[in-house]
């Protein structure tokens, strides 16, 4: 008997799952593409401050070469989405971006070479 009510559970759990699932398909749907990338531009300019150090425990959290990897996905992210996500929305993303950069930068032992930076590669020489 315990069989058969295991399988109701399973059953029971896999369609709540599905539910779950096309409900998130279907609100996903409804947001608009701009707030898609701002979204995932301030997710990954969070991560990289606390990477970079700019958090609650520098000591233990900031991890350069991190900060690095999340820097460049940004500054590549909000290059190739700025056309696409209004001056209004890319400008604020920009600032926050060479604001982490120029942290970077502050919080490096061995500064990298003006150009060569996190994401300068996107974006220019950060000064």
């Amino acid at each position: 008997m315990s069989n058969s009510s295991d399988e109701s559970t399973l059953e029971a759990t896999v369609s709540g799952a599905d539910e779950a699932v096309a409900e998130a398909t279907r609100d996903i749907a409804e947001v608009p593409a701009v707030e898609v990338i701002t979204t995932a531009a301030v997710h990954l300019m969070s991560a990289a401050a606390v990477k970079v150090g700019l958090a609650d425990d520098p000591a233990e959290q900031t991890d350069l070469d991190e900060a690095r990897k999340l820097i460049n996905a940004l500054a590549g992210l909000i290059t190739a989405g700025a056309p696409e996500i209004s001056d209004m929305h890319a400008r604020s993303l920009r600032d926050g971006l060479r604001s982490l950069q120029l942290a970077f930068r502050e919080a490096s032992v061995i500064p990298d070479p003006i150009g060569q930076g996190p994401g300068e590669k996107w974006t220019g020489p950060v000064t």
